[in-house]
């Protein structure tokens, strides 16, 4: 029998648009990460956003990846044919009562956040401080819940971090999870990250309409798929704290993290998929290689240190 591989990692795009110069760059981190130890990257869709998501983007991920050089372990797993397993997910912290109905709209919620008393998170370390003021609006009484549920307003399930504080105990204060990171002669230096639950206050880890959120859903299918370390975007470090908070909860395992720099323009802006200029079927329609977009790739974090 086969011996399983030790490093299982995963390159996770959402089909929202055509890759770009920044998710060639993230790809090869993972990809490369896999393959320096003998290990495997599986290709991720996730693709549970279904007004943005397209089928003609999910294509062009896997042609633009094999352009690259790239290869992964077949049948590659779209968030949208496993809608049945979050809501399992979701039925399992309901039932152990750690979740509730939020009703307010994207508009009620920045305004609550707005009028609370809070620090400004721009500032201080952003590496590990959210985009946004934590959402503290708690739940509201049975009554109201039915009578807006009377009236088919729409909501989403918000985790509540109280609720979760009590059910976890000891253990609340104990979470945390390994990250490593690459020094500057590319040795991996680890760190025990002490995880701060309530970062994010009561987050949306649900929709009525898609029945799960991206925390759930990746939470899950990191567990599902035996992913032993993430490699992604620095970006996505703060939510390592919700995320070590659900598996918890769930009784995952919590991978190893790898948190690498994002690819920035020459202002030192995130590329983003509406800049068609930097996508790799631009690139591609103009005759470049892919020995071509490596190399402008590292022509452009030299220039930026």
């Amino acid at each position: 029998m086969k011996t399983p591989p030790s490093f299982i990692t995963r390159f996770a795009p959402s089909p929202t648009g055509y890759l770009h110069l920044g998710h060639a760059f993230a790809a090869r981190f993972a990809f490369e990460a896999a393959r320096a130890v003998g290990g495997v990257c599986h290709l991720r869709i996730e693709d549970t956003d279904r007004t943005r998501c397209k089928p003609a983007f999910d294509a062009a991920i896997a042609d633009d990846l094999h352009w690259l050089g790239f290869s992964w372990p077949e049948p590659v797993r779209r968030q949208s044919d496993h809608r049945a397993d979050y809501d399992k997910a979701l039925t399992r912290l309901h039932a152990m009562g750690l979740v509730y109905r939020c009703f307010k709209t994207r508009k009620e919620v920045i305004e609550a956040i707005d009028r609370a008393p809070h620090l400004p998170l721009t500032k201080g370390d952003t590496a590990t401080a959210p985009q946004k003021p934590p959402f503290t609006g708690g739940p509201i009484t049975t009554g109201e819940e039915m009578d807006l549920m009377a009236e088919g307003k729409p909501y989403a399930w918000r985790l509540s971090m109280a609720r979760c504080r009590d059910h976890l105990g000891a253990d609340w204060s104990r979470l945390a999870f390994r990250e490593e990171k690459l020094s500057s002669d590319q040795g991996l230096k680890t760190q025990i990250i002490t995880v701060v639950p309530d970062l994010f206050g009561d987050e949306i880890i649900a929709r009525k309409d898609t029945h799960t959120s991206y925390h759930l859903a990746c939470v899950h299918d990191d567990a599902h798929q035996n992913i032993s370390h993430v490699v992604r975007g620095n970006d996505l470090f703060a939510v390592t704290h919700l995320h070590v908070v659900l598996q918890t909860l769930l009784g995952y395992p919590t991978p190893i993290y790898r948190h690498h720099p994002l690819l920035t323009d020459d202002h030192g802006e995130r590329l983003a998929k509406r800049n068609q200029s930097v996508t790799l079927r631009h690139l591609r329609e103009m005759g470049k290689t892919p020995e071509d977009i490596f190399a402008r790739i590292d022509e452009m974090t030299a220039h930026r240190g």
